[in-house]
C-alpha cells in the first residue's frame, strides 16, 4: 500500500528515543564525524541507501551518498541522484499558495467555492477555507480509493481534475476547523485551486515560481513513464527481499506529494526560504508556526521544538522512498536525507544527529 503520509517519525522528540543514559551534546567536529560513522554502519547492513547533507550557517559541512540507485545495474547513488520525496512536496505546494496570497490573488480565509466554483459537495465548498486545507483542519480526508485499488487507479488518475472527479462528492469528515486530521486530498484541492486561479498547469507554476527562483534545476515531477537517468529506483521490502516499487507508484506526483529532488536542491530550497526569495519573512514565520494550540503543523510545514531546537520542514514516506528535511533557524542547522528504500531509513540520521549536534545560536566565524 502506497501512502503520502505526514511522516510522524519526523517529529518524534529525540530525547524520547534516548537510550538508558542521556545523550550528550557534541562539538561540531565530533557530531559530524559521528554521523558519518553511523551512516556507514547503517549502509553496511542495508538500512541506508540514499544521500544526505548537513549544513550550518549556509555552509555545507558534510554530504555523502551510499547504496545503489539501481540494484539491477549496480549503479551507485551519488549526491546528485534524484530521489522521490513523497509528502515533503507539500512544502512546495504551500509556498505556491502563499505566494498567491501575498500577491492578493488568494485569501487564506477564502472558501473552496470561491476558487473552484460549483464544487460538488456544498459543505466542503462553502465551509472549508484555504487556511484549513493548508493546516489539515478541513476534514477533507485521504485518497482512500488508492489504498483500496491502487494498481488500477494509478493509470487513470493523472491530473488534479481526475482526483477531484473521484472525491469531490465526499462530505467533510468533521466540522471544518475543529481538529487536525492529515489530509492528502486537501492538498490535491490546493493544487486544483492553483491551476484554476492562475490558468496554468500546477507543475509549471512550481517550476517557474518555486524551483527556478531557488535554483532547483534537478527537482520536478515528471511522470514515472519518463526516463530520467539520475532518478533512483525505489525498493520496498517484500518477503525479506528488496523489490522494485514501480508498481506502487502513482502515475505522477501531485500537490499532495510526489516528485523528485536532490539533497543539493533541497538545500537551495532551505536557503531560498530563509533569504526571502520565495516568501516574505513575515509569511514564512506564519507558515512555520503551529496554527492550532499544541499542534505540530503550520501552513504546509511540520514545525516543532523551541529555541535553538525549533525546526520546520517535512518528511515523506511511502514504499521505496523516504525524505527528511529539517531547518533549525535559530541554531543554523539544515539536515536533509533522501533514500530510495522504505522508511525509516532517512529518519535514522536525524534521530542520531539532532540530540547530539551543538545548538549554540552564534554563527561560526568565517
Amino acid at each position: 500500500m502506497t501512502r503520502w503520509l505526514p511522516a510522524l517519525l519526523f517529529f518524534v522528540s529525540p530525547m524520547a528515543m534516548a537510550e538508558d543514559k542521556p545523550i550528550e551534546r557534541l562539538d561540531e567536529t565530533a557530531a559530524l564525524a559521528g554521523l558519518a560513522i553511523r551512516v556507514e554502519a547503517l549502509a553496511e547492513v542495508d538500512q541506508y541507501s540514499g544521500a544526505f547533507l548537513v549544513a550550518r550557517h549556509n555552509k555545507v559541512l558534510l554530504q555523502q551518498a551510499h547504496g545503489m540507485a539501481d540494484r539491477s545495474t549496480q549503479t551507485a547513488n551519488t549526491v546528485d541522484t534524484q530521489f522521490r520525496y513523497g509528502s515533503a512536496g507539500k512544502m512546495f505546494t504551500a509556498v505556491a499558495v502563499l505566494q498567491l496570497v501575498e500577491a492578493g490573488r488568494l485569501s487564506l480565509d477564502g472558501t473552496v467555492d470561491e476558487y473552484l466554483p460549483g464544487y460538488p459537495n456544498r459543505d466542503i465548498a462553502t465551509q472549508v477555507t484555504l487556511r484549513q486545507l493548508l493546516t489539515h483542519t478541513g476534514g477533507t480526508g485521504g485518497l482512500d480509493n488508492l489504498e483500496r485499488d491502487y494498481a488500477g487507479d494509478r493509470k487513470a488518475l493523472r491530473t488534479h481534475a481526475d482526483y477531484l472527479e473521484t472525491h469531490s462528492t465526499r462530505a467533510p469528515a468533521f466540522p471544518p476547523g475543529t481538529k487536525v486530521d492529515y489530509s492528502n486530498y486537501g492538498f490535491v484541492l490546493l493544487g486544483a485551486i492553483i491551476e484554476n486561479v492562475t490558468g496554468r498547469n500546477f507543475y509549471d507554476v512550481l517550476r517557474e515560481e518555486v524551483f527556478e527562483p531557488a535554483g532547483m534545476h534537478a527537482t520536478g515531477a515528471e511522470p514515472e513513464s519518463v526516463k530520467l537517468p539520475r532518478r533512483a529506483v525505489g525498493y520496498y521490502l517484500k518477503a525479506g527481499e528488496w523489490t522494485d516499487a514501480a508498481a506502487t507508484l502513482p502515475w505522477r506526483g501531485t500537490a499532495a506529494g510526489g516528485g523528485y529532488s536532490t539533497v543539493g536542491d533541497l538545500f537551495k530550497f532551505a536557503q531560498a526560504l530563509q533569504s526571502g526569495k520565495l516568501l516574505s519573512p513575515e509569511m514564512l514565520a506564519q507558515a512555520t508556526s503551529p496554527q492550532m494550540s499544541g499542534n505540530w503543523y503550520g501552513f504546509g510545514f511540520i514545525t516543532v521544538g523551541e529555541g535553538p531546537l525549533r525546526r520546520y520542514g517535512h518528511g515523506g514516506d511511502a514504499d521505496g522512498m523516504n525524505a527528511d528535511f529539517r531547518v533549525f533557524p535559530e541554531s543554523g542547522w539544515v539536515l536533509i536525507s533522501l533514500t530510495n528504500i522504505d522508511p525509516p531509513a532517512a529518519y535514522r540520521l536525524g534521530r542520531w544527529f539532532e540530540p547530539r549536534m551543538p545548538v549554540d545560536a552564534t554563527p561560526a566565524k568565517p
